[in-house]
């Protein structure tokens, strides 16, 4: 296993949960932490940029505290989401804040630049950059990424299409550093598939919307108690980059799930900008695949004591 200095000897599932944009927040990433999963949040979702010191402050804290009060039992590491992007004027203040605080990990989207990689390694932490396909696997890794997230066909958001199987594959063909899956995942046994494919963590997203501690309106964290696979729509027209996203809430908004159009993908956007581009994602909900797994809204500690129990009931079953 190719575990991440930062993880070691912290977590209590090999699981780094995803960052949502809007949906996760200080309260969520702290109770993700402390349950023994990395959390992690959008940059972007500090609003204006002066709040990601706040909470960056908040987090860092609560950490602490929880360390000195469980010196047995230490929070897992948190992650900051940078987008790349062009679109996102706010990266360089949002990188000076994260240096601050000196992040231990920084997860990277749409984009790999060499000089991100090398601010993060100055101040000690490590980066994680999302890809869909190998030519992007190449690219982060030669611009300096210390580990991959691979996201592949039912992942939340911004989602490739590759299988999990094919592509962790053929990442471990010529990379043995650390490698995240992210596709449907939601119960402990997906956990332990992932590194049965070659993944050393795997990577949640969805499932942590229906929990207590996310920012996400109820009708929402409803919508994914009660929704199934049949129920994720795959476009690209609320970003420029093909996403998936709950069907109900494309029909709330008045458009055809079934008949929408393309969106032009020069014209990206991820919320940094203008209040259209946030009120679509505010509006448009996100999710994977697996969330026909979820039955309830409870705690993320529940959530992860139940990630926990399957996780090793489904290495009985494997194991003997």
């Amino acid at each position: 296993m190719a575990e991440l200095d930062a993880t070691k000897g912290k977590l209590r599932l090999p699981v780094v949960a995803a960052p949502m944009f809007i949906i996760s927040n200080p309260e969520l990433v702290i109770a993700q932490c402390k349950a023994g999963v990395v959390g992690s949040f959008p940059a972007l979702n500090a609003r204006p940029q002066s709040q990601l010191d706040e909470w960056l402050d908040e987090i860092t804290s609560a950490l602490d505290s929880h360390d000195r009060a469980n010196p047995d039992r230490p929070a897992a590491p948190f992650a900051v989401n940078q987008i790349v992007h062009r679109s996102n004027e706010r990266l360089e203040a949002d990188l000076e804040t994260c240096a601050k605080y000196k992040v231990p990990l920084v997860i990277t989207s749409l984009g790999a630049r060499e000089e991100l990689n090398q601010a993060v390694h100055g101040w000690g932490g490590k980066t994680l950059h999302d890809i869909i396909n190998i030519r992007f696997a190449h690219k982060a890794l030669e611009k300096g990424a210390d580990g991959l997230i691979a996201v592949c066909s039912g992942a939340g958001g911004h989602a490739g299409t590759l299988s999990p199987f094919a592509l962790i594959s053929e990442i471990r063909e010529f990379f043995d550093g650390p490698l995240l899956v992210s596709g449907s995942i939601a119960t402990g046994g997906g956990v332990l598939a992932a590194e049965a494919m070659g993944a050393d963590y795997g990577y949640i997203g969805s499932a942590f919307i229906a929990t207590a501690e996310a920012r996400a309106d109820e009708a929402y964290k409803r919508a994914i108690v009660e929704g199934r696979a049949d129920d994720i729509v795959y476009t690209n027209l609320f970003t420029g980059v093909h996403g998936n996203y709950l069907k109900a809430s494309i029909t709330a908004a008045g458009l055809d799930p079934d008949n929408l159009p393309e969106s032009d993908p020069s014209a990206m956007n991820f919320g940094s900008g203008g209040s259209e581009a946030k009120k679509a994602w505010r509006d448009i909900w996100g999710s994977g695949q697996g969330i026909g797994s979820v039955k309830a809204v409870r705690p993320v500690a529940d959530y992860v004591d139940q990630l926990a129990a399957e996780y090793e009931a489904a290495k009985a079953r494997v194991c003997g």
